[in-house]
């Protein structure tokens, strides 16, 4: 039965409040986990394109689901999230200190320590396999800009300006130092993003001394484009070998990215939204690979989201008694380990959570950080149940605090919804997926069952 978690404590009045308003279980017990069909609940998975907010509305109408409550399996993940906050007392074992940040370089604390990164983009550039610090230090005071941007009014451009200056300063003074960080095959691809990128440095200062803040933003994340790119053509081919016993399964060896279009069904101002998802193969090759192999069979096409309880959407579990993908070459569901790339290790583990591996103060790689984390559903207590169900978290900081939660080194991170993922919240139960489409990245997957003739 695929789960998201499960939780051994018990509601109470605190807990209540906390959730404020959500349906919450009426009974005393113990609350065992998610069930697979329940939590197909979390899992029909939809994938939607919408513009912004500002061009249409992407709202749906609360509606009954299925006329039935919420039972206690269900509500499992909403006392689980909110017990450790509200009382205080670990969970499962899980200390605080467990989900402390622990820079994946090194070297490179300095940069990365602070605040826990949220930008589902930012944590995609920090998860790459590479270890160059003049690269990282011309992004860090690019992505500070986020903060100078809190300001109010044109006071944030003095702080806009510093960390332009500084990320220009970095350029000029480790440009040799990245590009010899470059891989051969794209030394050429990386040398003309970095000369766009010292362009678009000039044209920021511009935009700043010209103190015209509402264009400050959209530069920025052109600039961000620019830096994830030079540092995706420092990666050199994949980095690892996967372990031989699932070397044979489909594996993203790279990343890919991923349209989901959602039909919004009883909501007369929209017809439907598209979410952008970026899979990270790098990190989790054998949940990615069977992510993209099973949008490449269309297995997504038409489902229903099966869970929007608030905390988070799910989808994947297909009609019939199979709670899982049935591989018409076996007839039998496939089912994946779970794996997770701790911090500062090169390969992923498999086949336990960190807690039961002692890791208790590890960090993933792909942290549960960002609204709109995605990541593979699985009974609670079999580690490699994982089939066909993913869920997207909807990140509350009030119950979900960034590396304070239980769910990081309990489930399997393989990407982040980039654009589009403030809509994932009005999602409903019933809404369908149209369609979920690989817009790039498709050569990185290897061993693709979908091309098997049945």
């Amino acid at each position: 039965m695929a789960a998201i978690i499960s939780c051994h404590f018990c509601s109470s009045l605190a807990i209540h409040k906390c959730i404020s308003n959500r349906v919450m279980p009426t009974n005393h017990a113990r609350f065992p986990s998610i069930h697979h069909k329940t939590s197909a609940s979390w899992v029909r998975c939809l994938v939607t394109q919408c513009g912004s907010r500002s061009s249409h509305q992407c709202h749906t109408k609360k509606k009954q689901q299925s006329g039935r409550p919420f039972s206690l399996k269900e509500c499992a993940i909403s006392i689980a999230l909110a017990v450790g906050l509200v009382t205080g007392t670990p969970i499962l074992d899980w200390t605080p200190s467990a989900y402390a940040a622990n820079p994946a370089l090194p070297d490179l604390s300095v940069l990365i320590s602070g605040p826990p990164i949220k930008d589902p983009e930012a944590l995609l550039r920090y998860a790459l396999p590479i270890n160059n610090k003049a690269i990282r230090e011309v992004q860090k005071p690019l992505e500070d800009i986020t903060d100078s941007l809190k300001v109010a009014g044109v006071k944030a451009l003095d702080s806009v300006e510093r960390n332009v200056r500084q990320a220009s300063r970095a350029l000029e003074q480790g440009k040799s130092l990245i590009i010899s960080g470059l891989a051969e095959s794209k030394k050429d691809h990386g040398v003309e993003l970095l000369n766009k990128l010292k362009l678009g440095m000039d044209e920021l200062q511009q935009i700043v001394e010209d103190r015209n803040r509402d264009a400050v933003g959209p530069k920025q994340k052109e600039l961000l484009q620019y830096v994830g790119g030079v540092e995706e053509d420092m990666v050199d081919g994949f980095p690892y070998e996967v372990p031989e016993e699932y070397q044979n399964m489909p594996l993203l060896k790279g990343r890919a990215t991923v349209d989901m279009k959602v039909k919004v069904k009883d909501n007369p101002n929209v017809d439907e939204c598209v979410f952008r998802i970026v899979l990270d193969g790098y990190n989790a090759p054998v949940t990615a690979g069977n992510f993209v192999d099973l949008v490449e069979r269309h297995f997504y096409d038409g489902m229903e989201i099966q869970r929007a309880d608030g905390f988070v959407v799910q989808t994947g579990d297909p009609e019939g008694p199979a709670e899982g993908f049935v591989d018409p070459s076996t007839e039998k569901t496939r089912t994946i380990p779970l794996e997770l790339m701790v911090a500062g290790e090169k390969a992923p583990v498999y086949g336990q959570t960190l807690e039961e591996l002692g890791l208790y103060k590890a960090q993933t790689k792909l942290p549960f950080n960002a609204f709109g984390t995605m990541a593979m559903a699985r009974d609670e207590f079999e580690d490699n149940s994982g089939s066909s169900q993913v869920f997207w978290l909807l990140k509350e900081s009030e119950l979900t605090p960034s590396n304070a939660n239980i769910l990081d080194g309990r489930y399997a991170v393989f990407g982040y919804v980039t654009q589009n993922e403030d809509y994932l919240a009005d999602l409903k139960v019933g809404d369908v997926i149209e369609s979920i489409q690989v817009v790039a990245g498709l050569d990185n997957l290897v061993n693709p069952s979908y091309k098997i003739a049945g």
